[in-house]
């Protein structure tokens, strides 16, 4: 530990435990598609994945680089990055009990996708910080 209490470090991974918690209750629901059907049902639910493991990707990094003292260096995102890519395969695998659901490696892939577009909003953001400066 970094001298942070134990309230601020569970503080920290709280968001991240809740959102993991979130991904996986959406994994466990048997029939998740919108009304749209066909390719713009299709499209939603590709843009949830991305979305989720983007949003995973970013409070990640935050409670690591809090809880760790690391700050913005390049572990924080390698951290964020291994912990959200392991989370998928693990949700994915987790899909494999669901009933009328199963496990995907492209889902995986899509989203690593995400992992990929959290970074890019991390770095672009950090970027603009430090020209504010």
């Amino acid at each position: 530990m970094t001298g942070r209490g134990l309230k601020n470090i569970l503080g920290d991974w709280a968001p991240v435990l809740a959102w993991c918690s979130l991904i996986f209750y959406l994994s466990s629901v048997q029939n998740l598609k919108t009304d749209f059907g066909g390719p713009i049902d299709f499209i939603l639910r590709k843009g949830a994945h991305v979305t989720e493991y983007v949003i995973l990707f970013l409070l990640s990094r935050r409670a690591y680089a809090n809880s760790s003292g690391g700050g913005s260096g390049s572990a924080t995102v390698i951290f964020a990055a291994i912990f959200s890519v392991l989370y998928a395969a693990s949700d994915e695998y987790h899909q494999s009990f669901v009933p009328t659901r199963g496990p995907s490696v492209a889902d995986v892939g899509i989203d690593c996708a995400g992992v990929a577009v959290g970074y890019l909003i991390y770095w672009a953001a950090r970027k603009h910080l430090r020209a504010e400066k």
